[in-house]
């Protein structure tokens, strides 16, 4: 899976003034509680290493919000390994508040104009605020289109998230009188077809903490005594030092504000819904140490790899008996299932595969050089591999770039007899138009050979593996990903394995994905077809 990339992740840090000290403070006291933003951000680095940033507030500086952004890895982007300039930095953004993001994206990946936080200066403080995002607006063309019809406005850049600030600051531009902050977000989302978590940050220290009315992105929170924290996944409040039990996932369509003067306020911005949550976070988005939703992401692989152990009972091909067999996770997100796996049929699992953390992502070239990169990220050892009949678990097959390397070197070096892959997900049959940067169907693998029906056909899996050069494959089917989360599938965003999108938007995008099969037509194009295709229903 290290051939597919989430958007981004967000976090956000507050201590409220004239309510005590909290213990979670550094030596530095209440006022430089932003020193714990990168570590949250460290925290959730997962969700994205193509640029970070953070906003921080303080009202007794003349720069009341102060943005450091830029491409890089959290350590790279904040000198985390430096301690002078780590220290310097940290001092220049001290503040009582902060706001953070770890991005991944598919365009502008090396101009740090697209690295978040998105900061809207202004001579008005009320007009003057800082925000950062999760996800991805299905229908950003729309909103694109409708925002620069007027003639009063102007784009720098092509992404959502600037569709997003000049939204909100037209809201507050044009009200004739000072509105609260979750009616600005009520009024501004109104119109938003997509996924997205959110925070926000003004310079009069208030901040807003928003989740999309479906929770298709994940937002968690802490609110004790004087101090309130925020982030993608728990873990980064875990870390801090509270206990799991103090977190608690924000409810889908509600927003957390922080006043300096009036303190912690949750509400809901917008009508209730079904909530269809990602069920990629599970699988493999999350940090295997986070619990989204009440659900933790080690249980859900470890159901995912029970799963497996009963399909494999089923299937019958591979001697489960055999010495010579062992289960061998693709490090790091398959482990906890392939353990699982193993200790349900009581065969060894063993780490046949080191990955090389220092080999870059592999999704950055194309062709040759990122089919190179792919083999450069994994070292099998031929001491564990070597006549043996290998069990390949895997968290999902996307492009297969990384997947076609990997077996020709368990062949070639580890020395292995067989190879029997076992993926612990339903085939990606179809685009994802909310945050994964997949948006193409010629993109994906497995169209070439299963159909959205949800029919696992020998046939079909035969055919892939002798493709990628395995022995056998086998996937999950749909209706395991339910059980192993523990939620009614009515409650889980499925799309990408189904082709059933939960907003109008995206079904309509995925018809245009259809139409543009087996054509040069990138993703871009699919968006910009979007207004053809809404106009005409």
């Amino acid at each position: 899976m290290a051939e597919l990339n989430h958007e981004c992740g967000v976090a956000a840090i507050y201590h409220l003034s004239g309510r005590g000290r909290s213990p979670i403070c550094t030596d530095d006291g209440p006022r430089h509680i932003s020193r714990l933003l990168p570590r949250m951000l460290l925290d959730i680095q997962n969700r994205g290493q193509l640029a970070a940033g953070m906003t921080t507030f303080d009202p007794d500086r003349p720069h009341l919000l102060n943005t450091l952004k830029d491409v890089g890895t959290v350590s790279e982007v904040f000198r985390l390994n430096h301690r002078a300039k780590a220290e310097a930095l940290m001092k220049s953004l001290a503040g009582r508040a902060a706001i953070g993001h770890v991005r991944y994206a598919t365009c502008g990946q090396d101009d740090k104009n697209y690295a978040q936080p998105f900061e809207r200066q202004h001579i008005h403080r009320r007009k003057w605020f800082s925000f950062c995002f999760n996800g991805q607006l299905a229908n950003y063309s729309l909103l694109k289109q409708n925002l620069l019809a007027d003639g009063d406005h102007h784009l720098t850049l092509d992404t959502d998230t600037e569709i997003i600030l000049h939204e909100l600051g037209k809201i507050l531009s044009r009200a004739p009188r000072r509105l609260d902050w979750i009616d600005v977000l009520r009024q501004a989302t109104a119109n938003f077809d997509g996924a997205y978590s959110l925070a926000l940050l003004t310079a009069e220290g208030e901040m807003l903490v928003a989740r999309d009315p479906l929770g298709i992105k994940p937002m968690c929170y802490i609110h004790e005594g004087p101090l309130f924290a925020a982030a993608s996944e728990s873990v980064a409040l875990l870390n801090l030092g509270f206990e799991a039990d103090q977190i608690k996932s924000l409810a889908p369509g509600h927003a957390i504000l922080i006043d300096p003067e009036n303190g912690f306020r949750i509400e809901p911005f917008a009508e209730p819904q079904t909530p269809k949550h990602c069920f990629f976070e599970w699988i493999y988005f999350a940090n295997v140490a986070s619990t989204l939703d009440d659900r933790s992401v080690y249980l859900t692989r470890t159901n995912l790899g029970r799963e497996l152990a009963d399909a494999e009972r089923q299937y019958g091909r591979v001697p489960l008996d055999d010495p010579d067999t062992i289960i061998v996770p693709v490090p790091d997100t398959s482990k906890a299932a392939a353990d699982s796996m193993a200790y349900e049929l009581s065969i060894p699992c063993r780490e046949g595969l080191i990955r090389n953390r220092y080999a870059g992502r592999t999704f950055i070239e194309g062709g040759k050089a990122r089919k190179a990169k792919a083999a450069a990220k994994y070292t099998p050892l031929r001491e564990v591999l070597q006549g043996k009949r290998v069990i390949l678990v895997e968290d999902s097959i996307v492009r297969s770039t990384t997947m076609n390397a990997l077996l020709d070197r368990i062949r070639d070096v580890g020395g292995a007899k067989e190879i029997h892959v076992r993926v612990a997900c339903p085939p990606i049959v179809a685009p994802c138009f909310y945050g994964i940067d997949m948006s193409t169907i010629d993109q994906l693998i497995a169209p070439k050979y299963f159909s959205l029906d949800g029919e696992l056909t020998d046939d079909a899996q035969q055919r892939l593996a002798d493709d990628l050069g395995a022995d056998s494959l086998r996937y999950l089917p749909v209706q395991a990903l339910a059980r192993a989360i523990n939620l009614p599938e009515e409650k889980l965003c499925q799309a990408c394995v189904t082709g059933k999108y939960p907003t109008p938007v995206g079904q309509h995008l995925y018809q245009i994905a259809c139409d543009n099969r087996g054509t040069p037509v990138d993703s871009q194009r699919t968006y910009e077809q979007l207004a053809a295709v809404v106009d005409a229903t």
